[in-house]
């Protein structure tokens, strides 16, 4: 439990253990926790950027509606490879298909941050990464698959295993793991959350 000198003035729309142990990594604890339930699913012929920019908005939004004068963060990641997003796998078949996607290939992932602040005034950041990836050998898919820490996730977490199949990175670490921590302290300070 973090003292309350520790505590920030704003609530965080995820329940994403990742974007909290983020948060925390740079001395920022949110007030209250309040995961945002809304419908994820992509409009007709939405491409990655629009999607997840539209995402981390809307989920602020619905917990800025919770909780008035409150200031609200949301963060919204993707994996896209060319104009496809990868949603969460809804089983091992459909993660091996990722899988056999990404390798060997460059693709992106897009991170968006939302703060809504207590008087209604909107921020927006957002972030485009890319990264390369070896080809995967049919060892390396039964590996990566059978850890199962692709579970529950976009694509993939680069926090574990998939790590060694990354050649390259251009852009936020912290934005694939899930939360931009640059761009998302620089919108808490530059509203007075320090």
């Amino acid at each position: 439990m973090q003292n309350s000198e520790s505590v920030k003035n704003f609530i965080l729309a995820s329940g994403s253990p990742q974007r909290i142990a983020l948060l925390r990594q740079v001395g920022y604890e949110p007030k209250k926790i309040c995961p945002a339930d809304i419908d994820e699913n992509c409009q007709p012929h939405e491409l990655p950027l629009p999607y997840v920019r539209r995402m981390a908005l809307e989920k602020a939004r619905h917990v800025a509606t919770l909780f008035p004068q409150e200031n609200v963060l949301a963060c919204d990641t993707v994996v896209a490879v060319g104009q496809r997003i990868l949603h969460k796998a809804r089983n091992i078949d459909e993660q091996r298909t990722y899988m056999e996607l990404l390798s060997g290939r460059m693709h992106r992932v897009i991170s968006s941050v939302c703060l809504i602040t207590g008087d209604g005034k909107i921020l927006q950041r957002t972030v485009t990464t890319k990264i390369a990836m070896k080809v995967l050998s049919q060892d390396d898919l039964d590996d990566y698959l059978a850890c199962g820490e692709w579970k529950g996730v976009c694509g993939y977490k680069i926090e574990g295993k998939l790590a060694c199949y990354v050649t390259r990175m251009i852009g936020s670490y912290s934005g694939v793991v899930g939360l931009p921590l640059y761009e998302t302290v620089n919108l808490l300070k530059g509203v007075g959350i320090k």
